[in-house]
């Protein structure tokens, strides 16, 4: 029997996972904590991922360590502290400040099909990273990537496209993270063996 399944995610022990749903053939690393956030078909973290208020596309690869979405504190007022939204946690009293929980979880960030997560990358609020990006390791994505552009640094900047824009095109059109379970297996050795070129010239795109 395969590790995992279409019908539900693999947990590691440890997680934390609140108001969050699963795809088929998802896997959550250990000691990982998932908020009010949605994973793709196969898509995955690994140990200690931290992630938040998120769109998480099909086949993501989610290295260790990574922050995705990061919660903020209120910058603008006198003071930034917890005791501004979490009062209940202080006062018998008072209320935590539901307006100012909505609008963090209003600020979502969304990882498209197949992209790459370096280990201890982070991605800020309502950032978008395109189809087959990269960030590496260590990287602070603080604007929108697009499809297969590997990026890096704090902040991060772009460093190369994967592809030329030719295959780029190619590799869109082609969609293979829409194919399903069966296609996928039956194009493994492809997969494994060619280079996207050589790929695109067997299946098209």
């Amino acid at each position: 029997m395969t590790k995992l399944t279409a019908n539900e995610p693999h947990i590691h022990p440890d997680c934390e996972i609140s108001n969050s749903s699963f795809g088929a053939y998802c896997e959550v690393g250990r000691g990982s904590r998932v908020l009010n956030s949605e994973f793709g078909d196969y898509a995955y973290c690994d140990r200690y991922a931290d992630i938040a208020n998120c769109t998480i596309g099909k086949f993501a690869n989610i290295a260790a360590f990574t922050r995705i979405g990061p919660t903020d504190h209120p910058m603008a007022n006198a003071a930034q502290h917890h005791f501004l939204y979490r009062s209940a946690d202080y006062w018998d009293d008072t209320a935590n400040d539901a307006a100012f929980f909505d609008h963090r979880a209003s600020r979502r960030c969304s990882l498209g099909h197949d992209c790459w997560i370096g280990h201890g990358a982070i991605i800020m609020p309502e950032v978008t990273l395109g189809i087959g990006a990269i960030a590496a390791a260590g990287a602070v994505v603080t604007r929108d990537v697009p499809p297969f552009m590997i990026v890096a640094g704090v902040p991060a900047r772009p460093v190369r496209a994967r592809f030329a824009d030719s295959v780029i095109e190619r590799l869109l059109a082609l969609a293979w993270w829409d194919w399903s379970h069966d296609r996928l297996r039956a194009a493994l050795d492809d997969f494994r063996a060619l280079p996207a070129e050589a790929f695109l010239e067997i299946y098209g795109g």
